[in-house]
């Protein structure tokens, strides 16, 4: 999962998103912030800047206002970049993934994470 591909610098983290969901359930939230880490890193590369930085993705794991804004600035920020380039429509998520993120934040990580594969296809 950690190669970088050949024609740019964006890190693959190709995973699927049922994976996702199911690896928050099972380490009750746990696997979430090695999550928001490694999308973090996919995110801001796909910018070109750093969006989320690595403090708000590590406690976005722990703490449900930092998790909030995480979800936010990925819907904000990041998101309609990665349409962009994906070729896909524009749509602004941010308040979607702002209530998924506080009420289900593995529902939020696991669309976050289908968006994210579409840069692989």
């Amino acid at each position: 999962m950690e190669e970088i591909r050949e024609n740019n610098d964006i890190p693959v983290f190709n995973v699927d998103p049922i994976l996702v969901l199911v690896l928050g359930f099972l380490t009750c939230g746990l696997y979430l912030i090695y999550w928001n880490i490694k999308a973090a890193q996919v995110m801001n590369a796909v910018v070109g800047r750093e969006v989320i930085s690595q403090p708000i993705a590590i406690f976005a794991g722990c703490c449900t206002p930092v998790n909030m804004y995480f979800y936010y600035l990925a819907g904000k920020e990041a998101l309609p970049v990665l349409y962009q380039k994906t070729g896909e429509t524009q749509k602004d998520q941010s308040v979607l993934l702002l209530v998924l993120g506080f009420f289900f934040p593995m529902v939020a990580a696991m669309i976050v994470q289908g968006d994210i594969n579409k840069l692989y296809k």
